[in-house]
């Protein structure tokens, strides 16, 4: 018996202190570990999205997701009720999952419950069923903020706008520890750390909420009161290129996606083209002006009101007679653009000046999805399609682009590429047209916003404007539609000294009010004196009043339109 136990002892100590022994102290040591030691993930903290001021505009808030262990949750079925009520289930619809996870160790029952709710349910004390700490995104600007902010998944991923544009300087990197469990799953202790989680790096975006909400609502109620299918502004710096709001109806609000409809999701001034219309007018003027053949004081007769080019009639509301440069752009002259540009000698001016001014290609965003339009050129340019580029058919754009465009009349001819991040310093611009031409254009578009020209509903009481209105028919099968109508007005502000470029584009106003002078120039308006007086800019003395010839009434100052 002594012996025996000598026996005994001697192999307890053997398999305890030789190292090398078979099934000695490291393999068991090994097993012990291999049953009560995990790893668990440290969830990294998400960046916070800002405004250019430090305003929040994406925030991730600590949620916990509730998830379980099918094999032991399935031999305890006498907590299944407990269980399901505390997660507002049905108690057959928790059998289910379980079942259809009963070979698993892992499953999720709820995810990003605030943690008084999660612990409720934690202190049921069930075996099998535990926690794990994530982050959750909250949008405070709600809807006003949501197309260029974008949203996550339930991983926290970008799927949208700037979340899935720098997804990866916003995610940061997961740590992870080492944890010690008992056979529950229950955790005792922690032992070490791994690997520290490490939190996404902050985004300034260039916007200024205060503009965003200002542009959000005026944008909002003017597609309401037109009965409008959709419609987009953005504001640009001029001398940065940043653009300080970019707002689109319809929107949707990234805290609560029970009902987004996916028309909704578009960031329409970035994603969507469609053809400017007589926005156009003014680079195809410029155009001109550049090549020498006309002077601002040239002098178009556009007796009787129309002419016809090949088999179309392009014609204006009334017979305007012998116009300037000027007065063509301020009254939207269809037949004057037309013989101004069938006079040009090098029928491929009116392209090169749009591609110039930054049309047919990227605006520099880097948004994902931006659209860069069509700029179609031609060997052999038929007459129609010289007078159909003139006066902006036959080529789409972008919002976006079209607001760039402006930017270098207001810029001094400088085109600079647009930013949705704030910029402590501005990307140098690139000279695309002389000062003296953008120069003479800016004085015409001043006529545009007056008594006498198609844009006087833009007019800005304490500040001078500059802008141009656009109405277009939009493209449908076989032509152009008869009753669908996009109405647009792009300016700057104040015009003396411009700081900013707001342009408007509203989509399928209602047929009564569809020209741009009636839709979108009082948005242009609204939001340009607000931003004026946001951005501390001194009001000037507002601009005189000219009295409507008596024979044109505002109707027909609206800008005609041809299909």
């Amino acid at each position: 018996m002594l012996l025996l136990a000598a026996c005994l002892i001697g192999r307890i100590a053997f398999i305890q202190v030789v190292p090398d022994a078979d099934r000695g102290f490291r393999f068991l040591q090994g097993q012990g570990d291999a049953r009560t030691i995990r790893t668990e993930p440290i969830s990294a903290y998400r960046g916070v999205i800002t405004d250019r001021n430090g305003e929040p505009l994406a925030v991730s808030t600590p949620v916990e997701s509730i998830w379980a262990n099918p094999q032991i949750l399935l031999q305890n079925p006498k907590d299944w009720g407990r269980l399901a009520q505390a997660l507002g289930w049905d108690k057959a619809h928790l059998e289910s999952r379980l079942g259809r996870y009963a070979g698993k160790e892992f499953v999720y029952l709820e995810r990003h419950l605030p943690p008084q709710e999660a612990a409720v349910i934690l202190d049921l004390g069930i075996d099998g069923v535990y926690s794990q700490r994530e982050y959750r995104r909250y949008y405070p600007a709600g809807e006003v903020a949501a197309h260029l902010v974008g949203m996550t998944d339930i991983d926290d991923r970008g799927q949208e706008g700037m979340e899935l544009a720098y997804d990866a300087w916003l995610s940061g990197e997961s740590g992870a520890k080492q944890v010690l469990k008992d056979l529950r799953g229950r955790t005792v202790k922690e032992l070490g750390l791994i690997q520290s989680a490490r939190s996404g790096r902050p985004l300034a975006l260039s916007i200024d909420l205060r503009l965003q909400y200002l542009a959000h609502r005026e944008l909002k109620e003017a597609v309401r009161e037109f009965g409008a299918k959709a419609g987009s502004v953005v504001v640009l710096d001029v001398r940065t290129g940043e653009v300080l709001a970019m707002v689109n109806q319809p929107s949707y609000n990234p805290n609560d996606r029970n009902n987004i409809h996916p028309a909704s999701l578009r960031n329409r001034a970035l994603t969507d083209v469609f053809e400017p219309g007589s926005t156009m007018k003014p680079l195809a003027v410029m155009a001109a002006l550049e090549s020498g053949e006309f002077k601002p004081y040239s002098v178009i007769d556009t007796t009787p009101g129309y002419v016809q080019v090949g088999r179309k009639t392009l014609l204006d509301p009334v017979n305007y007679g012998e116009l300037d440069l000027t007065r063509i752009i301020a009254k939207s002259s269809q037949v004057g653009m037309t013989k101004l540009a069938l006079a040009l000698e090098d029928p491929n001016l009116i392209r090169n000046m749009y591609h110039r001014v930054g049309l047919g290609q990227g605006t520099g965003t880097g948004f994902p999805g931006e659209a860069v339009g069509v700029l179609p050129s031609f060997t052999k340019w038929k007459a129609i399609q010289r007078a159909t580029y003139a006066f902006g058919y036959g080529m789409n754009l972008t919002i976006m682009q079209l607001a760039q465009a402006y930017g270098v009349l207001a810029a001094d001819g400088v085109k600079r590429p647009i930013t949705l991040l704030r910029s402590d310093e501005p990307a140098p611009g690139e000279p695309v047209v002389a000062p003296e031409y953008t120069d003479q254009v800016m004085k015409m578009l001043r006529k545009v916003v007056t008594m006498e020209g198609t844009g006087s509903r833009a007019m800005v009481e304490a500040y001078p404007v500059a802008g141009k209105t656009g109405t277009a028919h939009k493209a449908a099968a076989g032509g152009y539609a008869e009753n669908r109508y996009i109405g647009s007005f792009a300016g700057v502000a104040p015009a003396d000294s411009p700081d900013i470029v707001v342009a408007v584009m509203i989509d399928e106003p209602n047929d009564s009010k569809y020209h741009g002078g009636q839709v979108a120039a009082p948005v242009f308006s609204s939001i340009t004196e607000g931003a004026l007086r946001l951005l501390q800019e001194p009001p000037r003395t507002a601009p005189a009043k000219i009295t409507v010839s008596p024979r044109e009434t505002p109707e027909q100052l609206a800008m005609g339109v041809t299909p």
